[in-house]
């Protein structure tokens, strides 16, 4: 985990042509999404319940207060945005962490910092071989995709949750720090990724990149994390994408 400075980040929502702007407080995030240790691959493929699931296991095991509560069916699901265990980060926090105080569509030229459509693969790549960004995050962009808390348009897709990043298979069109993506929560992707915290046997990433996209820490977070905060969420995909953070508080 690494902690990030406090600042802000505008938000684009092409569908709608609007923006808003998100103030977060300082929080922590993993330096590379959720791997095998043996391998390196990241671990997919997960669904975003998946995910909330992985993150309250990590909290368990280091004692911490788990983030989110499920209902009796297993698919409702509430984050409780004080307690200091692993999460998956908002697409505030993703998309802050991705820039790095950067403000082009990546934070360098794609096939240095990132595994995508340009390289031919045939699947993941093992985490850490391209370049950071400024602030020393890997894999932010490409290889797989992260899932993060937030609806992706319930207006249009429900319960969609949204995924950032983009994946090894993506054209670079669709790996930019802008771009996002909505999907059920029980679906699964090959290339999903993070969280925020660490764990001996998983490793760090999965909060805030793929799969359990990333998770963040932040202390102290008033805003809106998702069309609906505090209510219970149905969760259709949750499959860990990877990359964790631990929890903290924003304001809009």
């Amino acid at each position: 985990m690494t902690p990030l400075p406090p600042g802000r980040i505008t938000l684009r929502d092409a569908r709608r042509g609007t923006t808003r702007d998100v103030k977060l407080k300082p929080f922590e995030i993993a330096i590379h999404p959720l791997h095998d240790p043996d391998t390196g691959l990241p671990v997919a493929p997960l669904t975003w319940f998946d995910a909330a699931a992985l993150c309250n296991a990590l909290s368990a095991t280091e004692g911490l207060q788990p983030a989110y509560a499920h209902a009796a069916d297993r698919r409702s699901i509430t984050w409780d945005p004080a307690a200091d265990g692993y999460r998956v980060p908002t697409e505030a926090e993703w998309e802050y962490a991705c820039r790095a105080g950067t403000t082009a569509p990546t934070y360098g030229a794609l096939e240095d910092v990132a595994w995508t459509s340009l390289d031919d693969l045939q699947g993941p790549q093992p985490v850490g071989q391209k370049k950071a960004n400024p602030w020393g995050l890997h894999d932010m962009l490409g290889n797989v995709w992260e899932w993060c808390w937030d609806y992706a348009d319930p207006a249009r897709y429900g319960d969609y949750r949204t995924l950032r990043g983009g994946g090894w298979a993506d054209e670079p069109w669709s790996v930019r720090a802008s771009v996002r993506r909505g999907s059920a929560p029980d679906a699964m992707y090959r290339e999903l990724k993070r969280v925020r915290r660490t764990v001996s046997d998983l490793h760090e990433r999965l909060f805030y990149r793929p799969l359990l996209g990333a998770v963040a820490k932040i202390p102290g977070e008033e805003a809106r994390l998702s069309p609906d905060a505090g209510r219970p969420h149905t969760l259709l995909h949750l499959r860990r994408r990877r990359r964790l953070c631990r929890t903290g508080t924003w304001t809009l």
